[in-house]
């Protein structure tokens, strides 16, 4: 599945201080039965946003209109737990673009780069100060530079880099799923075949 070309965004962030966010935390096990990965950010962190009489929370910061924006900024151990790629689709679905944390669990880093999220690993330090300037100014202006591999907040002037394998690089730069890139390089690939047959 193809997805959006990623470059920089630009965007006011949601605030999620809370460790060890768990799969079945960011899609409850219930909701999975769908086939097809529409209408999964609906029920994106529903226990948590919703109570049992199925009434908003609005303690939670998703059903809080001071926050909003493409960007969502986790605590450290984020999307650990189950395998389940609902959980990339549920956060997709839900309009995130980037997710940010100082840490995060293996599988849930490849599935949401597989769905055109970008995890950005940060130092335990410039999470804070993006907590920091989040929780002074909600509208705080997070900025991510996939080409450069920098993340910034340019109210302060603070920035940090971070990793990316360059394949799922090249991949969410060109809006590329796995199947998009091998077609990209489909002449490369013929080449090579027929300078090994010789």
């Amino acid at each position: 599945m193809a997805t959006e070309k990623f470059e920089t965004i630009e965007t006011s962030a949601i605030p999620l201080p809370i460790e060890n966010v768990d799969t079945d935390q960011i899609i409850p096990a219930r909701f999975l039965k769908a086939t097809t990965r529409d209408g999964f950010g609906e029920n994106l962190f529903r226990d948590w946003r919703y109570d049992k009489n199925n009434q908003k929370n609005s303690d939670f910061v998703l059903n809080n209109s001071t926050y909003t924006g493409k960007i969502l900024v986790g605590g450290k151990n984020f999307g650990s737990g189950s395998s389940r790629e609902h959980a990339a689709w549920a956060i997709a679905d839900f309009g995130i673009k980037v997710v940010v944390s100082s840490f995060f669990a293996d599988i849930f880093k490849n599935n949401a780069l597989n769905n055109g999220i970008l995890p950005v690993q940060v130092s335990e330090g410039f999470l804070v100060k993006l907590f920091e300037a989040i929780g002074k100014n909600p509208r705080t202006i997070i900025k991510v530079d996939l080409v450069n591999q920098l993340i910034s907040i340019p109210s302060t002037g603070d920035s940090e880099s971070f990793e990316i394998n360059s394949y799922k690089k090249t991949c969410l730069i060109n809006g590329y799923d796995d199947i998009d890139y091998l077609l990209n390089i489909k002449d490369k690939i013929e080449t090579f075949e027929k300078v090994r047959q010789q």
